[in-house]
């Protein structure tokens, strides 16, 4: 029993091991910019220290994001907001872990192991300025359009193509609100891992895989 239990330990040590070296190797390894001349359109990403989300003008040629994400869903309902930031994650953990000492076993657990649904938290923000946990970026309108289609594409959706909003007080301010998002959060697969893929969908210089918010922004030191 004692042979057992040792091995059984010594594996998971070692998985645990090769898992936050393949993270870590990984997220230092970028994919290729896009080189266009016309990037006009300013694209942010945003980390609150563990999280990212990618923060997009509320109105452009392309899309009026207050028409799919309304202000009246907020509780503030400030109309004069000027940025849209968009975060995926388990469900769970946007709406019963509101600080890390609420945190569950079972949320945990769940969101480890892809038993748990996923939400999109959307926040209304009127001004963004650059510093260590924001970054600005350029796009084109064809870079743009190709994220639009992502993010639009990570929600559930009722007919009609509208997100499906989730009523809730576990809200994290007066400006922002919580929708039913496609997929599912796990080990492999994180919110960051989300914000990741959305900067290689419109071409931007993104890790080839992470779990960290810290992998996305050494790119953008």
């Amino acid at each position: 029993m004692l042979k057992i239990t040792g091995y059984s330990l010594l594996t998971l040590v070692l998985l645990i091991s090769v898992y936050l070296l393949s993270a870590y190797t990984l997220s230092r390894m970028s994919t290729s910019r896009e080189i266009v001349p016309d990037a006009d359109i300013p694209i942010y990403i945003l980390t609150n220290g563990v999280h990212t989300d990618l923060v997009l003008p509320v109105r452009t040629e392309q899309i009026d994001w207050s028409t799919r994400i309304p202000f009246s869903n907020t509780t503030g309902k400030d109309t004069t907001a000027q940025w849209l930031a968009f975060g995926w994650g388990d469900k769970g953990f946007y709406l019963e872990t509101p600080t890390w000492a609420d945190l569950k076993a079972s949320t945990a657990f769940k969101a480890a192991f892809s038993l748990s649904t996923a939400a999109i938290h959307a926040t209304y923000y009127r001004h963004l300025s650059e510093d260590e946990s924001c970054r600005r970026i350029m796009v084109n309108k064809q870079q743009y359009a190709r994220l639009v289609h992502y993010i639009n594409n990570s929600f559930r959706t009722l007919p009609g193509e509208m997100p499906v909003y989730i009523a809730t007080n576990a809200n994290y301010d007066r400006n922002d609100a919580f929708y039913e998002a496609k997929g599912s959060y796990h080990l492999f697969y994180t919110c960051n891992t989300w914000a990741n893929n959305g900067l290689k969908s419109c071409g931007q210089k993104a890790c080839r895989w992470t779990i960290f918010d810290t992998g996305i922004f050494y790119h953008y030191r």
